[in-house]
């Protein structure tokens, strides 16, 4: 005799206890709640869920959902929470054409490409994860028709040389080559660049009329007060978002000074242009704040291994109570992260491989940030959470950075004058992370800079502390749990602001071919960028510090922060 197949967990019978109102008729049903029954995708019968003819609210939260059926027949469905799932794509909530609010926390692996999709999807959605949707609807407004315009561009310069009918061809080629946006939105702009241009094709390329493009809304004013700034030290002793971006313009082009003539004859200055200046730091979003300092930023990893180029055009940047990842070439502010009373001082990026709990590995940027509370977060930018948080000094963190070999091995430099190496490990499956300590290196002064040398990167640790640099062995095949620096010279692009708002650039590699000792006398810039003087209501923005720089790998981005909470990024042309 055969044994009887396990019973399905949804039954009628189950839809009705859990149903409201109380009712004998699955058809009568109007909100339900099927949260915490370790449901899988699978289980979803549409056959059964179709019968709730009237259901307008549905909880599907803290289950193992990977997807959701494209027929489940809910009509009239306008709230759904689906949270604590591991929901990997949202194509499926198109069906919900009357869906209102929608719940998506905790699913770790959905990204803002998903979140655009959303609004795009559903039209009359009003809030995501209890916030008002206005603000993405309005960035998918402006992408979709910068998208329309290029792929209707494409679609002529395709006809110039290929038939109509080549219909499979010009969307593959305009998949491949139309781009827009940041990096992080690509996945987006590619489904949306696959669908305008499926679009173009069965119409027979009919033009998109301008009065079916919706109208851009007029950007945010940035404005803020004329204010002189000191240069003041720091100290010694959570939803993600999509705001919108206050900016000042620049009033002047970049000046440049040429770059000296050394040994080797002359040399070309880069040509880099202002691109833009965004207070995207502001206390309480306002735009007359002027003194938040800005004080770290960081590239993240190209988005996939083996990408072309290897960088990113999407920078993390830190000051006040804040997080922002900026999109270098559109200026977009595509996440902000606050902890009212922490100061953040430092940010640093690392990409992990993370195994879901059906066993599929997915890729993460992980980004740190660290500051004034000697804290460590762990922020999964993408996804739209903090994972875990460190406790990794009593006092404040000056600044951290990750190895460039092993992407769980996290290097902390605190005010209480020490380094300590930890590894985060990966994210369990609540995705929390569980760091320990593997070193701990003392300092004499306070390290403000670290940098892992990148000719040996696992061997020595370089370290730009108040009293000067120093070197540390990092080898942890050694014995010692404590160890003494050491001076070390290490060849790199080294660059830095003034208190006037330029950015110095030094070429310091043709110094190691100077015969040992190398000379003592003072280096000059290789090239200076003048502070261009955004305005900022009528009046241009003058003597304004510049805390930190940082260039994306390809140097095709620059990014400048100072203390007056001005992000500056400059493009390499």
């Amino acid at each position: 005799m055969s044994a009887r197949p396990p019973m399905a967990p949804l039954t009628p019978q189950l839809l009705l206890q859990r149903g409201r109102p109380k009712t004998n008729r699955l058809g009568k049903i109007q909100s339900l709640n099927l949260s915490g029954l370790e449901l899988l995708s699978k289980h979803l019968d549409p056959n059964l869920l179709g019968r709730l003819k009237r259901l307008k609210e549905l909880d599907l939260s803290n289950n193992l959902l990977e997807t959701l059926p494209a027929n489940l027949g809910l009509p009239h469905l306008r709230v759904l929470r689906c949270t604590n799932n591991q929901l990997g794509d949202v194509t499926a909530l198109h069906q919900f054409a009357e869906l209102e609010e929608l719940n998506l926390e905790g699913n770790p692996f959905l990204t803002v490409s998903d979140n655009l999709k959303i609004s795009y999807l559903l039209p009359k959605l009003r809030k995501v994860n209890g916030k008002d949707t206005a603000s993405t609807c309005s960035q998918v407004e402006n992408i979709d028709r910068e998208l329309t315009n290029r792929v209707t561009a494409h679609w002529e310069k395709f006809l110039a040389t290929s038939s109509p009918e080549e219909g499979a061809a010009f969307t593959k080629s305009a998949v491949r080559d139309v781009c827009y946006g940041p990096e992080s939105l690509r996945e987006f702009t590619q489904w949306r660049v696959r669908m305008i241009a499926e679009e173009l094709v069965a119409s027979g390329g009919a033009q998109v009329q301008e009065s079916d493009i919706p109208k851009e809304p007029p950007r945010a004013a940035a404005a803020s007060k004329l204010r002189a700034r000191t240069a003041s030290k720091r100290p010694d002793n959570v939803p993600f978002s999509l705001p919108s971006t206050k900016r000042v313009r620049a009033s002047l082009p970049a000046q440049t000074e040429g770059r000296p003539r050394d040994s080797g004859g002359d040399q070309a200055a880069l040509h880099l242009e202002p691109l833009h200046f965004l207070q995207c730091h502001s206390r309480n979003n306002s735009p007359k704040d002027l003194e938040t300092q800005l004080w770290a930023c960081a590239f993240e990893p190209a988005r996939e291994e083996g990408h072309s180029g290897a960088t990113s055009q999407t920078v993390a940047t830190c000051g006040g109570e804040t997080v922002c990842v900026i999109d270098c070439q559109t200026g977009l502010v595509l996440h902000k992260y606050k902890v009212p009373g922490e100061e953040f001082f430092s940010v640093a990026w690392t990409a992990l491989m993370v195994a879901t709990q059906a066993g599929h590995k997915k890729r993460w940027n992980m980004l740190a940030a660290a500051g004034l509370r000697g804290m460590v977060r762990l922020l999964h930018v993408r996804a739209g959470f903090c994972c875990s948080v460190i406790r990794a000094h009593k006092k404040a963190i000056a600044t951290l950075c990750f190895s460039p070999t092993h992407e769980t091995h996290l290097f902390t430099a605190s005010y209480d004058k020490r380094i300590i190496l930890w590894d985060i490990g990966v994210p369990n499956q609540e995705y929390k992370f569980q760091a320990s300590q593997l070193l701990m290196l003392n300092c004499t002064s306070v390290p403000l800079r670290l940098c892992p040398v990148p000719s040996c990167p696992d061997d020595f640790l370089l370290a730009g502390c108040e009293g000067g640099c120093c070197c540390w062995n990092v080898r942890l095949d050694q014995p010692q749990k404590q160890r003494l620096p050491f001076v070390l010279v290490d060849k790199n692009l080294v660059m830095c602001g003034d208190e006037e708002g330029s950015v110095w650039i030094y070429d310091v590699e043709h110094l190691l071919k100077q015969p040992s000792p190398l000379a003592t006398t003072l280096q000059a810039p290789t090239q200076i960028l003048k502070w261009p003087q955004p305005i900022a209501l009528g009046q241009p923005v003058t003597k304004t510090m510049v805390n930190t720089v940082v260039a994306n790998s390809a140097f095709t981005y620059l990014t400048a922060l100072t203390d007056s909470n001005i992000v500056s990024i400059w493009k390499c042309c």
